[in-house]
């Protein structure tokens, strides 16, 4: 077990106990987050024919290079969807919409705002443009792989799946995630709560947090200072998941459950991360299942997950930790208030980011106790000041801008 370790050699223990996680195909109605487990190639070219990107005119472009207004004698009408049957010759013109195919022998097209028809003639004072003709394969050809495996389903994704001639995708299935909470002090939300007692809210923000990484969260409600109930937990939650998050006892105290657990029947890779707040973190295996132990405090869980329990999703997923759906992004901003850093420790101090001026302002409206989850509904980011690191006012430090 290695004690008091950075965050990146915790990502690289992390690293080490990925997922491999079983594909499944699914209709695109239900794509939406899913992320590919194989790339997709198109099935067919993107345009599929020559169409027109504007409802007006088929022409000729040479009938229409001179100046003042062209008469050009209308020969028929094509309309998206329409066989294409029609070909036009010098000083003849075909009314088309949009999408629809290229007469034989147009090779560009006239706006409708540009034109007035007398008869059976149209009169075309604007310009013929060949731009606005989409040739056949300019987005994609058939064959081409347009979506890559790893690729996060999104709106434009999925349009362009089913644009490539795809109903179903390979997905990965979704990893289905434990998540137990800790403590004797805990009842759930609207239940009768003494003066001793708090409310129980990370496994709330945490099964929130999977979800947003592509995962199927189960929670397991609150597990009360006992090892026994935490161990039969466990065994259950372990039966029916790929992993298990815990929340609270992985500090030194005697009723830090979780800790004493792992480190006599559990296997722990690490205890301890040097980040604050959130420093008392471990993680191991229960039965062979990757296990996050994140502390209590409900900054500190949600700050542990972003950095250590996301960039795990995106390894397993076989994406780069800052491809979607990863929860943020490092950006440079420029304070505009003063942050104290942490002794020997990454410092995480929550902060807002706002652009302003072509660049980004950094500044703090609560205080910063990691017992204070409204500081993460007040901020929209944190610091990434290094070890034993003041931040100044106007001065520029590096940030996790959250999504």
């Amino acid at each position: 077990m290695e004690v008091g370790i950075s965050i990146d050699r915790a990502k690289i223990l992390i690293s080490e106990s990925k997922l491999n996680l079983p594909s499944e195909n699914i209709h695109l109605d239900n794509a939406n987050g899913r992320i590919l487990a194989e790339g997709l190639p198109s099935k067919v070219n993107d345009p599929r024919f020559n169409n027109s990107a504007m409802d007006g005119w088929a022409v000729r472009e040479a009938d229409c290079q001179h100046g003042g207004e062209t008469i050009l004698k209308i020969v028929g009408t094509i309309q998206a969807g329409a066989e294409q049957t029609i070909s036009i010759n010098s000083g003849e013109a075909c009314k088309i919409t949009t999408g629809a195919p290229i007469p034989n022998g147009a090779d560009a097209i006239v706006i409708v705002e540009d034109s007035r028809v007398d008869g059976n003639n149209v009169i075309i004072f604007g310009p013929a443009k060949k731009s606005f003709i989409r040739i056949k394969g300019e987005n994609l050809s058939k064959g081409n792989l347009a979506l890559s495996e790893g690729t996060c389903m999104t709106a434009s994704t999925i349009s362009l799946a089913a644009t490539m001639g795809y109903d179903e995708i390979p997905v990965y299935r979704k990893p289905i995630i434990g998540i137990i909470s800790t403590g004797d002090e805990l009842v759930m939300p609207n239940s009768k709560i003494n003066d001793h007692q708090i409310f129980e809210s990370n496994s709330f923000g945490i099964a929130a947090l999977v979800e947003k990484m592509g995962g199927d969260p189960i929670r397991y409600g609150i597990v009360t200072d006992s090892i026994d109930q935490l161990r039969k937990t466990l065994n259950h939650a372990v039966d029916n998941c790929d992993a298990i998050i815990t929340s609270g006892g992985v500090s030194m105290g005697d009723w830090d459950i979780v800790r004493k657990i792992m480190e006599t029947e559990g296997e722990i890779n690490f205890w301890k991360v040097n980040m604050r707040p959130g420093g008392p973190p471990l993680f191991g295996k229960w039965k062979k299942k990757p296990l996050f132990g994140l502390p209590g405090n409900p900054v500190s869980s949600h700050l542990v997950f972003l950095m250590l329990v996301c960039p795990w999703f995106s390894n397993t997923y076989g994406i780069e930790e800052t491809a979607p759906p990863n929860l943020g992004k490092k950006v440079r901003v420029r304070m505009k208030d003063a942050v104290k850093g942490a002794k020997n420790k990454l410092c995480l101090r929550r902060i807002k980011i706002t652009s302003r001026d072509k660049e980004l302002e950094a500044s703090t409206h609560t205080h910063q106790g990691s017992g204070n989850i409204h500081s993460m509904v007040a901020h929209n980011g944190v610091t990434l000041l290094p070890p034993n690191t003041d931040a100044k006012i106007g001065e520029i430090i590096d940030a996790f801008w959250f999504n």
